[in-house]
């Protein structure tokens, strides 16, 4: 016949004080187990983790606007706390690329250096939802979708809030539209943080076909080394016209705290500015108001409204050694190739196995229509209308943008890779 002796703990169907606390418990002392399918303690519901997320998230992208906005506003002497906090409202609508419809036209050009801090932050509040909800690790794309999800759902009612304080003596905001835009944004860019932190990013890693993901993996350093080269162009232009953005900027007469801000509003404005560039070098160029264009073949505009960050436009067509730029997006592509063949060399001698030229160019030509994606992407996000009249147009037409990018990127991926097989194959032999 057994027996249990004191120091054995008892396990059918309850726990002891030890398995509890890690202390000893007095012989046959029985403490009730935790219920199965209970929520563990120290995890927060989804519902407040969700809403502490997307708050902090609003709250850490919408104060630098306010500050921004605000030493102009507050420069005058008509200026407000009140109004500068709307003001700093309504560009924090327009960072998340909800349109303002003013007296002077619509406005819905929007600053991506804040859309690039409210996306960091929504990736953050992805992140801590999913850890709140304990799917950190789990590679579960339910709970990745129902972390995203859920701050999606937080996000959009605060966006509702604001376009309703907005339109409280300020331009008129739709607000179905900031509903759904803060909606989408919130749940595509959360969802980001929770696939990763949920593992379900390595999970595509090890389960997509090698050329599906290496392709990718090119396509986006392709895209990136291209913006590359578009912020280095649309640097060197505004450094050349310096002189007139500077005295642009003392035309304004808003005092030294009113040019702070508007030279940090330009700054705001900085990636759209390379993502033009970038479209310039590619060729499609980009448009400054209706029936004007910026290409490397052609420069025609009118009038010019006093903005800094225009200073630097080009004079006229390219010619002499500023066409060599135009060969800068196929160097980008080649490089893009030259790594992944690189790349998929270095792992085939680790595993001794040789590398086939279609597994080589395969993820070469599937790299253009990636690349194509990301910058046409990023062509639509940076146009939009400056007002009514012949602002409306301002920026790159996105699909021009994608089907070169596509073109370029494809063909010089595929050059690159060519090239880097066929040097390699004497040093393999």
């Amino acid at each position: 016949m057994s027996s249990v002796t004191p120091d054995q703990p008892r396990r059918s169907g309850t726990a002891t004080a030890d398995d509890r606390s890690g202390g000893r418990a007095a012989p046959g002392r029985r403490v009730p187990a935790p219920r199965s399918g209970g929520a563990p303690r120290g995890r927060a519901p989804l519902a407040v983790a969700a809403a502490v997320a997307a708050i902090g998230a609003a709250l850490t992208s919408y104060l630098p606007v306010a500050i921004v906005l605000g030493l102009a506003q507050l420069s005058e002497d008509a200026g407000s706390v009140t109004g500068a906090l709307r003001v700093g409202l309504a560009g924090w609508l327009l960072g998340h690329g909800v349109p303002l419809h003013t007296e002077a036209g619509p406005l819905g050009l929007v600053p991506l250096a804040l859309t690039g801090l409210v996306v960091w932050r929504l990736t953050r509040a992805g992140v801590h939802v999913s850890r709140a909800i304990g799917a950190r690790g789990g590679r579960s794309l339910r709970q990745a979708l129902v972390a995203a999800g859920a701050v999606g759902i937080g996000y959009a009612l605060l966006g509702v809030l604001a376009a309703v304080l907005v339109g409280v003596g300020g331009p008129t905001v739709s607000l179905l539209r900031a509903g759904l835009t803060f909606a989408l944004l919130g749940t595509l860019a959360a969802l980001v943080g929770a696939v990763r932190i949920s593992g379900v990013a390595r999970l595509f890693d090890e389960r997509a076909p090698v050329a599906l993901r290496e392709g990718i993996r090119t396509g986006l350093v392709a895209g990136l080394l291209l913006l590359g080269a578009g912020a280095g162009a649309a640097g060197l232009a505004v450094a050349t016209g310096g002189g007139d953005a500077a005295d642009m900027i003392g035309a304004y007469r808003t005092g030294v705290a009113g040019q702070a801000g508007i030279t940090l509003v330009s700054l705001a404005y900085a990636p759209n500015a390379t993502v033009w560039s970038t479209s310039y070098l590619l060729g499609p160029g980009f448009a400054v108001g209706t029936d004007t264009a910026v290409r490397t073949s052609e420069v025609s505009v009118g009038a010019l409204p006093a903005v800094p960050l225009l200073a630097g436009l080009p004079r006229g067509p390219v010619d002499g050694l500023g066409a060599a730029m135009l060969a800068v997006p196929v160097l980008a592509a080649m490089t893009a190739g030259w790594l992944l063949a690189r790349r998929l060399l270095r792992l085939a001698l680790d595993e001794r196995a040789p590398v086939g030229w279609a597994a080589l160019l395969g993820p070469a030509a599937i790299a253009g229509p990636v690349a194509g994606v990301l910058l046409g992407v990023a062509a639509a996000a940076s146009a939009g209308p400056l007002g009514g009249g012949r602002l409306a147009e301002v920026g790159p037409v996105a699909w021009q943008v994608a089907a070169v990018t596509t073109a370029v990127v494809g063909a010089g991926a595929l050059l690159g890779a060519a090239a880097a097989r066929a040097f390699a194959r004497p040093a393999a032999g």
